[in-house]
């Protein structure tokens, strides 16, 4: 069959980063980020997080192709700020987030589950 391992799309090759930066030498305060072995789903997360960013002026990703897990993300940004500091500022502000979510979820798990126990 033709088709890659299962596998691939998710476990990152040993000797291989997760995260790479590549400066453009063409645009100031531009860079791609080269995310392995991830797909729309972070790519739109992080894209939306940077737009969110008034120092920001540009934010956006692409899959390179079906095959080839993972995204190219693209960021260009005003003089106050890098790029490497704006997608640095991005993926700690979701981690809070996530955090936050995530508490959110359990305090409303552990009520809804006491009140299905006074309930019996």
């Amino acid at each position: 069959m033709n088709a890659p391992d299962r596998y691939e799309k998710f476990v990152v090759p040993e000797g291989t980063k997760k995260v790479s930066y590549e400066r453009d030498m063409k645009i100031m305060n531009a860079a791609t980020f080269v995310i392995e072995r991830e797909d729309h789903t972070i790519g739109n997360i992080v894209r939306m997080q940077l737009h969110r960013d008034p120092n920001v002026l540009f934010a956006g990703y692409k899959l390179p192709h079906p095959l080839q897990y993972k995204i190219l993300l693209r960021i260009q940004t005003t003089s106050q700020s890098s790029p490497m500091q704006a997608y640095n500022l991005a993926i700690d502000d979701l981690d809070k987030e996530l955090d936050h979510l995530k508490r959110a979820f359990e305090g409303e798990l552990v009520r809804v589950q006491s009140e299905n126990r006074e309930g019996l």
